[in-house]
């Protein structure tokens, strides 16, 4: 009942707290966690592919649109040229292969427009310079909002925002980001303490963003190590 993401921030001037939106991309990131953990790559990560459960100022968010999702093996990856140009990653830009950190990348895109309130690549009218601006700019922090954001998200953007699908944060370490563990130390101090369960087990943790839940799931399966 609240609309989408984008109808959301716009109804706010495009400002919202940093906590704010650590949080709501801390909620995101274990969505796509838990896509990833079956194989699923979304391939149209946007604001308006994002709803709000109500208009209030703690409104939960669920993500939607999986008509350009796509299962792939975990070596296997996608050449079809899919997703909404400003949140697209250079990779799909150029036609090359790509798997599901393409879906980082848009995650990156998202963390930009909630911290910043525009987007990192973008134009009026022409689709081509969007696409220029995403295979070959920097990412830009010169606004002077950047100086009121902290180091942390802006480092959590730019791990993102990679243009090399390699070098780009994964997304465990993204649920153990220096800025989520500031507004969550809790949640983040148990995922980071387990790491030597098996993956199976850390589905639950990495998956779950209630920290009585992560709570639970950690003192199930530390017994079983």
């Amino acid at each position: 009942s609240g609309g989408d993401l984008y109808s959301y921030i716009k109804q706010r001037n495009f400002k919202l707290p940093e906590a704010r939106t650590a949080e709501l991309m801390h909620k995101l990131c274990a969505a796509v966690y838990y896509l990833h953990s079956y194989g699923i790559i979304h391939r149209d990560i946007k604001p308006e592919n994002i709803l709000m459960t109500d208009t209030t100022d703690n409104a939960d968010i669920k993500l939607l649109d999986f008509g350009l999702s796509k299962i792939l093996t975990p070596k296997e990856k996608c050449c079809d040229t899919y997703g909404t140009i400003s949140y697209c990653a250079p990779e799909i830009l150029l036609n090359m292969h790509y798997n599901k950190s393409a879906d980082l990348w848009s995650i990156g895109i998202i963390a930009y427009l909630l911290l910043s309130g525009c987007l990192p690549f973008d134009h009026e009218s022409s689709e081509k310079e969007i696409m220029r601006q995403t295979i070959y700019d920097a990412v830009p922090f010169y606004h002077s909002i950047w100086k009121h954001i902290s180091p942390e998200a802006k480092g959590f953007v730019s791990s993102l925002l990679q243009k090399e699908p390699d070098k780009r944060m994964d997304l465990c370490a993204c649920l153990e980001s220096d800025w989520f563990c500031k507004y969550n130390e809790s949640v983040i101090k148990i995922r980071k303490e387990s790491h030597q369960i098996s993956n199976v087990c850390k589905f639950g943790i990495y998956s779950n963003i209630n920290e009585q839940l992560i709570k639970r799931h950690h003192k199930r399966f530390s017994c079983n190590i």
